[in-house]
């Protein structure tokens, strides 16, 4: 079976070698995150500071490997990056199931971010090599929803694994050994050129003012959404909610994330310039909704979908215009550099939401999905006035 590029064809085997370095990418640290407080007690003499590590380590070493992968992609190759990153992930993964101390597990988690931030960037940066037009942002969109299901299914399988045994936990690691088996198809794949009125061959060079444009932007949303990622423990304690019933709404904030990505074209064909603007009213509602006192449980389902789907659908439009504002050879440098704030968002995030609560002098949990859902809003008011104008907010074709 072939696959139509918007240049060619590929075969399907290849497209699904490329979509399992999207599977792969955000595991490190988050896939574990269930069984931390078992941690906490297998190793009873640890710290919260020591176990939250797991977590933490892999993104502060994605960061700096993440802009090393981008600048060696000028001029090096992307395959033999690859093979590189998905070998230290995986032997780091191996290494951490057969652990017996904290501290191995402390250092595989963090040699595990080395290799993810080799490949984060070759997740997308692969897509727009082999794809354009269209078929980009469609495989975009696939991509954001192969990364987002992987993560649910992973956390999940997680958790029964671990009242098995929790180095079985660590399973979950090895998912990088399929991509290196698949990777031969990659290399036997070459990618066809850039059609010459492509949007990438109107680039010289990267259009840094967009390129910062996009990076402020992207660093916002992520910002504005984790909210649910982090706070809806809480919240839900504050509800009187079951644990398990917080992770449900969480899950159904990943799989929102998720859903737009596989008919992305088509909504970015029905939205056009306004796909921002809608995206952005559209998850500023949810996170309302999950800020109100008296609101039945069903509504922070709601709140958490919609808060999911408008940050899925324009995460991958994001990586889009990034490649497309950079010419072909640089596009890779071009999403390391977009992609890098998704993870100083997750770093910095736990800060500005402490802070805002002090700020506030906040008494409940409420408050912080109140104060990002206005500020999301007062987001869209900005997008509303600039995406006539700014490639950044609206369109740039």
């Amino acid at each position: 079976m072939k696959i139509n590029t918007g240049k060619g064809t590929i075969p399907l085997i290849t497209l699904i070698a490329i979509l399992s370095v999207s599977a792969v990418v955000s595991l490190p640290g988050l896939a574990i995150s269930p069984i931390l407080d078992d941690i906490s007690h297998i190793f009873p003499h640890s710290t919260q500071l020591e176990v939250s590590m797991l977590e933490s380590l892999p993104s502060l070493m994605i960061i700096p490997f993440m802009l090393l992968a981008g600048r060696w992609s000028v001029d090096k190759s992307n395959i033999r990056i690859l093979v590189i990153g998905t070998l230290i992930f995986l032997l780091s993964g191996i290494w951490s199931m057969l652990s017996t101390h904290l501290v191995e597990l402390i250092i595989a988690s963090t040699i595990m971010g080395v290799g993810a931030g080799m490949i984060i960037p070759l997740s997308t940066g692969l897509i727009v090599q082999y794809f354009t037009g269209n078929q980009r942002v469609r495989q975009l969109g696939v991509s954001s929803a192969v990364n987002n299901l992987t993560l649910v299914v992973a956390t999940s399988v997680v958790g029964y694994l671990a009242d098995v045994s929790w180095h079985l936990a660590f399973v979950v690691y090895l998912l990088p050994l399929v991509t290196l088996l698949l990777i031969p198809t990659i290399r036997n794949t070459k990618p066809q050129p850039e059609p010459q009125d492509g949007a990438q061959n109107r680039q010289m060079a990267l259009n840094i003012r967009v390129i910062i444009g996009l990076m402020f932007f992207y660093f916002a949303i992520t910002y504005l959404s984790l909210i649910v990622t982090f706070n809806t423990s809480y919240l839900a304690a504050e509800r009187g909610l079951s644990s398990e019933k917080s992770g449900l709404i969480i899950s159904l904030f990943f799989l929102a994330i998720m859903a737009p990505g596989f008919v992305l074209d088509k909504i970015v064909a029905w939205l056009g310039k306004w796909l921002n603007f809608v995206s952005l009213v559209v998850m500023g509602l949810g996170l309302v909704l999950m800020a109100l006192k008296h609101a039945p449980v069903a509504m922070l389902w709601v709140g958490a979908i919609l808060a999911g789907l408008g940050y899925g659908v324009m995460q991958p439009v994001i990586y889009d215009k990034a490649a497309t504002n950079a010419p072909p050879r640089l596009s890779t440098l071009a999403l390391s550099l977009v992609m890098v704030v998704n993870y100083l968002a997750i770093l910095v995030a736990p800060f500005i939401i402490d802070a805002t609560d002090d700020l506030f002098h906040a008494t409940h949990h409420r408050l912080a999905y109140l104060v990002n859902g206005v500020l999301t809003f007062v987001l869209a008011t900005i997008t509303l006035f600039m995406l006539r104008r700014s490639p950044v907010f609206g369109s740039d074709d």
